[in-house]
């Protein structure tokens, strides 16, 4: 069975599974399974209210953004990826993603409701502010190919689109744009504030490297089970769509921190940017382009040792729902 196809009837029958990577990771998101009320983000108020202004914008910027976009991801996986997999575990774990998704949107609105941020300043900002509207722009330009004209999958332009997909949304926009605004994020706890804050942003963090474990995977799946596809024109065309996005990125970055904050500016953050996107190539097959070192090394601490509780945490980000469930 090959994984792209839009057969009703095919995919019915899990086993014998025939992407063990797919399984593998829809048994590690269900493990993963949280809800932002388990974190008790009223123990950060006192923290909130002796924030700069420029700290507090930092965050509320990065509430608008990630808001949103965590439901512009759920349309792109229901209506761009979903109905062109055949796969049961693919599906299996697309519809967890989905779950995921709505979830992360669900602890944002509750950083809103917690922290005394003007929601409808937070909510217009997606849409008033130049930089993080062209991102937007960007992501919806991809996902109206599969929701406002037929997309035929058989067809090599088809393919195409469907791979043009999942770099737009897994690769540039879970995989650059969403960490990089993790970095911001968790700095604060750096500076030991925010820390459930933080947290919750563990959390989210660890679902979605998952999400870009699952993106990766099924890009290099689909080049490889489709040869008309490996040509070096549209291997370029992906190429440039990545380092395009770091652009966005840069100057997103400089409305969210137009005088930087203690510890933190603009060209810290876009230095990770860089670093993110070499790191994406890389997992694509291509070669780093930007060759910069990592500003911040202290995310690697953060999102591959999530089993270590901070000495300054209240809540362990590391348990999993019935773990050994997973392990038989």
């Amino acid at each position: 069975m090959a994984i792209l196809g839009t057969g009703i009837q095919d995919g019915l029958l899990l086993k014998p599974i025939t992407y063990p990577w797919a399984y593998d990771l829809y048994n590690q998101a269900v493990a993963n399974t949280w809800f932002p009320n388990e974190i008790q983000l009223g123990e950060d108020l006192a923290d909130f209210k002796k924030m700069t202004d420029e700290e507090k914008h930092a965050v509320t910027f990065l509430m608008s953004y990630f808001n949103p976009n965590e439901l512009l991801v759920n349309k792109a996986l229901a209506f761009g990826v979903y109905p062109y997999i055949n796969a049961p575990e693919c599906h299996l774990y697309l519809a967890k993603q989905m779950w995921e998704e709505a979830n992360h949107c669900m602890s944002f609105e509750y950083v809103l409701e917690t922290f005394p941020l003007d929601r409808e300043a937070a909510y217009e900002s997606h849409v008033t502010v130049p930089s993080m509207a062209a991102k937007e722009e960007f992501e919806v330009k991809f996902i109206k190919r599969m929701t406002e004209e037929t997309l035929d999958i058989s067809t090599t332009e088809g393919k195409k689109d469907f791979v043009r997909n999942l770099v737009a949304y897994n690769v540039i926009l879970e995989g650059i744009w969403f960490y990089s605004g993790f970095m911001v994020a968790l700095s604060f706890r750096q500076r030991n504030l925010l820390r459930n804050f933080g947290s919750l942003m563990d959390w989210v963090i660890r679902d979605e490297s998952l999400h870009l474990q699952f993106g990766i995977n099924l890009i290099l799946t689909v080049l490889e089970e489709n040869e008309d596809l490996q040509d070096p024109e549209f291997a370029e065309e992906i190429r440039q769509m990545i380092l395009g996005a770091v652009e966005m990125e840069e100057k997103y970055n400089h409305d969210l921190l137009p005088k930087g904050i203690l510890g933190l500016n603009a060209d810290y953050v876009n230095q990770y940017v860089r670093y993110l996107a070499d790191r994406r190539l890389e997992e694509l097959g291509f070669e780093a382009h930007y060759n910069v070192s990592n500003p911040a090394k202290w995310m690697a601490t953060a999102n591959d040792t999530l089993q270590l509780v901070n000495f300054f945490e209240a809540t362990n980000t590391s348990y999993e729902v019935n773990a050994q469930a997973t392990k038989k």
